[in-house]
């Protein structure tokens, strides 16, 4: 076998500028696959687990009734019509929410549940004015159902019992508004006409920043009091104890409520979507230079086979089998793809550490200080499993087309 691998490696020598660009070219895709990669994923892990500790992993709200009868009802078989005001036939409330709490808490499967009074509002901080999202919650229940102490700036979470003036808001609300520091007094508007005047004790940093925008913490019997809704709540959130199992169990919860039963899953399911179309274009564009480099090394074989035919009929005449053929030339192309994802590998670690190195502001969908990534060893592994992959494919043609070839027929065209 030695001698085998000592006739496959002097081949390789004799075209050292095809193998060291076909190396790279391997490279070049071991190195993208493992970048390309860490990005994507860096930034979906990021984004799903910000939505899962921020939003309810299952959520509970009214239904919203589409009854065609709420608008026109036919009077006369005729020509009558009657029409009507498009108001819900249901109030925007969950009816007997603590019997519905206490049998989900009963599930060995839920973790915490919390109630939420959700309205719309809008903020007044000197000239400036925002709308914004009120969620009333019960400092108590919250934290059992949600990690909100995780993106509280100053964990003061607490003050919402002590003071029921006291309001936490989005970290962009605050900017918007002109807020920098905590204590500052703001005046609340409602639709129903109440104005009230709130301190802001707290800013809600998730990194998202249509959250961020838009979310207002307070207490909930404070926002019930404002809003004239007394024990009213409009929404139950549930935390499951696997997130996996959020969307089975909502399912099932939907067998036996008569409200909308929504898991993560589902009220995120166009970015997921999105995430898949997004992994599949990235594959492609990484799978086609991997090609592109596949092509390079059959060509390097090719072309030495055909160049070698001499050469390897005196082998097979001094008693080198068929398989010792195939082997020399299949190795040659195993062989390039290992350099090459050995090469990408140090290529690719490289180009990580330089970008975890960065900062800038990003702020779109998300807002972070630099790239996320996501370096797991997995990546490495997948990259070389597909450069050896596609390094055999490459050379396994021109191997067994050189394996087939007849010493006796090339000795007589000689």
């Amino acid at each position: 076998m030695n001698h085998v691998i000592f006739v496959a490696y002097k081949l390789l020598l004799e075209r050292k500028r095809q193998t060291l660009v076909s190396v790279a070219g391997v490279a070049i895709g071991v190195c993208a696959l493992i970048v390309m990669s860490s990005l994507m994923f860096g930034f979906q892990n990021y984004f799903i687990q910000q939505v899962i500790d921020l939003e309810a992993h299952i959520s509970i709200k009214p239904k919203e009734y589409q009854d065609e009868d709420r608008i026109v009802k036919k009077v006369d078989p005729n020509s009558l019509w009657e029409v009507y005001g498009n108001k819900p036939k249901e109030k925007d409330k969950i009816i007997g929410w603590r019997d519905i709490i206490k049998d989900i808490q009963k599930r060995q499967d839920v973790e915490g549940v919390a109630v939420h009074l959700v309205v719309r509002g809008i903020l007044k901080y000197g000239a400036k004015e925002k709308p914004v999202t009120l969620i009333g919650i019960d400092p108590d229940m919250e934290p059992k159902a949600s990690v909100i102490n995780r993106f509280l700036e100053n964990k003061r979470l607490e003050r919402l019992k002590t003071n029921r003036d006291a309001i936490i808001v989005g970290k962009l609300v605050a900017k918007d508004l002109g807020i920098k520091d905590t204590g500052k007094k703001v005046i609340l508007s409602l639709a129903n006409g109440r104005i009230a005047l709130l301190k802001v004790e707290d800013f809600f940093n998730s990194g998202i920043t249509n959250i961020d925008n838009t979310r207002v913490y307070m207490h909930i019997n404070t926002l019930q009091a404002l809003t004239d809704r007394i024990d009213e709540v409009n929404e139950i959130v549930i935390k499951v104890k696997d997130v996996n199992d959020a969307q089975k169990i909502a399912l099932e919860l939907q067998k036996h409520l008569k409200y909308d039963v929504e898991s993560w899953q589902r009220a995120y399911i166009n970015f997921l979507q999105i995430f898949k179309i997004q992994n599949i274009i990235t594959y492609m564009i990484v799978f086609a230079i991997l090609i592109v480099s596949a092509f390079g090394i059959f060509n390097i074989i090719m072309m030495t086979v055909l160049e070698k035919k001499k050469d390897i009929a005196i082998l097979m005449a001094i008693g080198y089998s068929r398989r010792d053929i195939l082997f020399i030339f299949l190795s040659q192309g195993l062989a390039i793809g290992f350099l090459g994802a050995i090469l990408g590998f140090i290529l690719g670690y490289a180009l990580q550490e330089y970008l975890s190195s960065v900062r800038l502001d990003v702020e779109g969908l998300i807002r972070t200080k630099g790239f996320i990534l996501d370096r797991r060893p997995i990546y490495y592994f997948y990259a070389f499993v597909f450069s050896m992959f596609f390094s055999f494919i490459a050379s396994f043609y021109p191997s067994y087309r050189a394996s087939k070839l007849n010493p006796v027929d090339i000795f007589r065209s000689a």
